[in-house]
């Protein structure tokens, strides 16, 4: 398992292949990488947290997630710093024997990390600056976990 908070950049291709690598004995791999979006003018998002919190807490679901679903691996990259429109933000990875276990898993490590990983952003667009508020379908992803 790795948890990874990082100001750069990273390929999630050639993190997918470098998790990837020596699972033989999964059957399913699922990976989702999530990008800045562009939309409504967004010229930049800044991303604070709280070094060594931040860690601690998705390490902590992670393993949640890891023990709920059998899971063989899991990795979470999650940036943080001044992103702008494209910039990928975070990826999530899971490993397991079958494909549901994985599917679901690399979903709740999702709706967690959307909605209650310690992150604090900061929109920049055309009105000037905003932080983001939480979303109620974001909080209501949760309930089904």
């Amino acid at each position: 398992m790795r948890v990874v908070v990082q100001s750069d950049s990273f390929d999630p291709g050639a993190e997918v292949n470098t998790f990837s690598a020596g699972h033989h004995e999964m059957g399913a791999i699922v990976t989702f990488s999530g990008l800045v979006r562009g939309d409504r003018g967004l010229a930049a998002m800044e991303i604070e947290h709280y070094p060594g919190m931040t860690e601690r807490a998705i390490t902590k679901i992670a393993e949640e997630a890891r023990d709920r679903w059998s899971l063989g691996d899991v990795l979470v990259i999650h940036r943080y710093g001044r992103l702008t429109p494209g910039e990928v933000i975070m990826m999530v990875a899971t490993a397991a024997p079958h494909r549901k276990d994985a599917f679901e898993a690399a979903e709740f490590l999702m709706d967690y990390l959307k909605s209650r990983a310690p992150f604090w952003k900061k929109e920049t667009g055309p009105d000037g600056q905003a932080w983001v508020a939480a979303k109620d379908e974001d909080e209501a992803a949760l309930t089904r976990w």
